[in-house]
């Protein structure tokens, strides 16, 4: 299972009515028009080609059409609100280099199990193979990327493929789907003489009541609950913090599963892996079982120092055969993830299963050292006079309400708010965070989608500026279209991770990834506030920034709240990467 939403909404999308009334649509894009509003979705984002007809097919209609400068942003935008609104994307681009800058996009939403659709243009039938403008064999190009790619030749083959695409993104393995709409169609009326097809029903499969999974768990004396990014939204009943205290089980989410199971629950223990805090390793050295709950166990998931150790089962459960690993010894079941858990749960229940009390004591405590860690880390910057990135997240979470969303980057220094007790997300927060890829400006983006999708809720952008850089390009789209982020960039000078690596070489070089005098660019529009909090700042000056801040987002805005950060300000975890053999992380 791959990741999901961050609403409680199902992923089903219904019709607003039955049927369109007419036999046919009079052209391709006002087809793909009626298509959107059955399904509800007023909201898509992109930058169509030259022929502009989907313009004209929404010109009265009430769907919001986001005209992005930069393809990239766009589709990474429509991720963001995927995951926000608990529905499928779209994206509508042109063709040829249009299609090539949507890519990295593309990645980004296969691997995080986005579910989107992307509709493109294409070279018509009439002219390919003749070095047509912009020609370019686009099928071949994504079909590694999506789970369907299809370019319809056939007017009357339109109403089916769209069908398929919705299908496709919402109610299978969730991620993108393509679909390319040629030049040789823009002027023909296309055929449809039936109602539109609403999305598939999902219906949960569950492993059966004996299953190997449920043996491991029922026997287990001391295991870790490792909670997927297919946990995203759909924890109901909070199955998963039931199942915690029946078995006893320390929580662990991975870095995509954040919100799904809350973190101030006395169980919960941190990120897995290669963000899992010092102080709660134990609880993974000491485990004799793992049950992995809609997770595909990725390299940073399982970074050793934050994984149980060789011999130890782990029970995997997804319902994509694809998503689970075979690099761990233990059942590997195909089903449901929550019915699933929860029907381990009735078993327990009816067994009259107890946690042990010792293994709750041992969490207790570990929860604790992690909490005093944090807090020494908190009060030695205090007593310096140091303004650091652990003093920014406090603040900041003292700042924004519960119902936050924060949008994540995967830089140098944003990684503090990966490790727990720095970022808590409670049953109402709301986590988006880039894929294993780590897409450099995905978290800029993405973020502006998430407002788009959950107005009245806090939207926080934590990026470095390398990251912000990408998006800045689009801010004047965000200011126009009124989707209110609260950017929280950290500046280090640029890349902050590479600069790291360059200076732990011990050697000199001529080279560099940082400039530690350059200033972030905020382009000077309507809407855009930028806050600037310089080096040596005290924490009362942060605080009255913040507090501006949250009152231009309150009111609309975005606001861009700069703090100059220290390129050796990071997490001693990261540290340790210096030092260790562990899966390299870009920027």
């Amino acid at each position: 299972m791959t990741e999901q939403h961050l609403t409680q909404e199902p992923a089903q999308t219904g019709p607003s009515d039955q049927a369109s009334e007419q036999a046919s649509h009079r052209t391709p894009w006002h087809a793909v028009a009626d298509w959107l509003r059955f399904h509800e979705r007023r909201t898509v984002f992109g930058l169509p080609g030259d022929d502009l007809g989907l313009l004209e097919a929404l010109e009265d209609a009430d769907t919001r059409l986001v005209l992005c400068r930069d393809q990239r942003n766009a589709v990474f935008m429509t991720t963001g609100y995927a995951l926000a609104s608990g529905g499928f994307g779209v994206c509508v681009v042109g063709k040829g280099p249009a299609l090539t800058n949507t890519l990295t996009g593309l990645l980004e939403a296969r691997t995080g199990g986005v579910p989107l659709v992307l509709i493109a243009g294409g070279t018509g039938a009439d002219r390919r193979g003749s070095g047509a403008f912009q020609e370019l064999d686009q099928l071949a190009l994504v079909q590694p990327l999506v789970s369907w790619a299809h370019r319809v030749d056939d007017p009357a083959r339109l109403p089916a493929a769209l069908d398929k695409a919705a299908a496709l993104a919402a109610a299978g393995v969730p991620g993108p789907v393509y679909l390319e709409i040629p030049d040789h169609l823009l002027e023909q009326a296309v055929p449809h003489d039936r109602p539109w097809a609403a999305v598939p029903v999902r219906l949960p499969s569950a492993a059966p009541a004996d299953d190997a999974g449920y043996a491991v768990l029922a026997a287990a004396r001391r295991p870790v609950l490792l909670v997927g990014g297919g946990m995203r939204g759909r924890n109901e009943d909070r199955v998963l913090e039931r199942l915690a205290e029946r078995t006893g089980a320390a929580v662990f989410a991975t870095a995509s599963g954040r919100g799904a199971f809350d973190e101030h629950h006395p169980a919960f223990a941190g990120l897995a892996g290669l963000y899992t805090p010092q102080a709660a390793r134990e609880l993974w050295q000491s485990a004799d079982a793992v049950v992995a709950l809609g997770s595909r166990l990725e390299e940073t998931a399982t970074y050793p120092l934050g994984f149980a150790p060789a011999g130890v089962p782990v029970v995997q459960v997804n319902t994509d055969p694809a998503g689970l690993s075979h690099e761990f010894a233990g059942p590997r079941l195909v089903g449901d993830a929550p019915s699933t858990a929860a029907g381990w749960l009735a078993q327990l229940e009816q067994a009259g299963a107890a946690p042990d009390d010792g293994r709750q004591a041992a969490i207790a405590a570990v929860r604790e050292r992690v909490r005093e860690a944090a807090g020494a880390r908190l009060a030695a910057a205090a007593a310096a006079g140091r303004l650091t990135v652990a003093q920014v997240l406090a603040e900041l979470d003292e700042a924004v309400g519960p119902d936050r969303i924060l949008v994540q980057e995967n830089g140098l220094q944003d990684m503090w708010s990966y490790f727990h007790p720095y970022w808590v997300c409670g049953p109402t927060a709301g986590s988006i965070v880039p894929s294993e890829q780590t897409s450099l400006g995905f978290g800029a983006s993405a973020a502006g989608g998430a407002a788009l999708a959950a107005p009245g809720r806090t939207v926080v952008a934590l990026v470095g500026d390398g990251a912000f850089a990408m998006v800045a390009n689009d801010l004047r789209t965000l200011a126009r279209e009124g989707a209110p982020v609260l950017y929280v960039v950290l500046r280090n000078g640029g890349y902050g991770w590479l600069q790291r690596q360059l200076d732990e070489r011990g050697t000199p070089s001529r080279f560099r990834f940082t400039h530690d005098a350059e200033r972030l660019h905020v382009p000077d529009l309507d809407g855009v506030h930028h806050l600037p909090v310089e080096p040596g700042a005290p924490v009362a000056e942060l605080r009255e920034a913040l507090r501006q801040a949250v009152a231009v987002h309150g009111k609309g805005g975005i606001a861009v709240l700069e703090v100059a950060v220290e390129l050796g300000d990071v997490s001693d975890e990261i540290v340790e990467l210096s030092h260790e053999s562990a899966p390299a992380i870009s920027y």
